[in-house]
């Protein structure tokens, strides 16, 4: 279920003018720089915004661990989780510490990128 999200997300996102990037390679390098391997985030937005889809049933500290992963090995400051799988539609925004100089410009297309999720899943545009 979670390509299908990813799928859809994906395309009304770029029908809303957004740059959409999906499972997007992420390298994981270790402090001396050495490349260890890939993380694959399902979406990235306008270089800026990690989106981690879920189809389970209740987020856990595993999905944040795996996000924040992503965020730290990517240098980005903002992610999205979004679990589709609850009884509850759950969408959680993170922001890493220390966000360098982001600007209003920046953030709207993330926080357009959250309530176009909540509005398009509960108005049933999905399927």
């Amino acid at each position: 279920m979670e390509k299908v999200y990813e799928n859809a997300l994906s395309h009304r996102l770029r029908k809303q003018g957004l740059e959409i990037k999906q499972q997007h390679a992420v390298q994981v390098k270790d402090e001396d720089g050495t490349v260890l391997g890939d993380f694959y985030a399902d979406l990235l937005v306008e270089n800026l915004l990690v989106v981690e889809l879920k189809s389970a049933k209740t987020l856990a500290e595993e999905h944040v661990a795996q996000l924040l992963g992503y965020l730290k090995s990517a240098g980005l400051e903002h992610g999205l989780l979004i679990n589709f799988g609850s009884y509850k539609f759950q969408i959680k925004k993170y922001v890493k510490s220390g966000s360098p100089n982001i600007t209003l410009a920046d953030l709207l297309p993330m926080m357009s990128v959250g309530f176009f999720v909540f509005s398009a899943f509960f108005c049933g545009q999905f399927i």
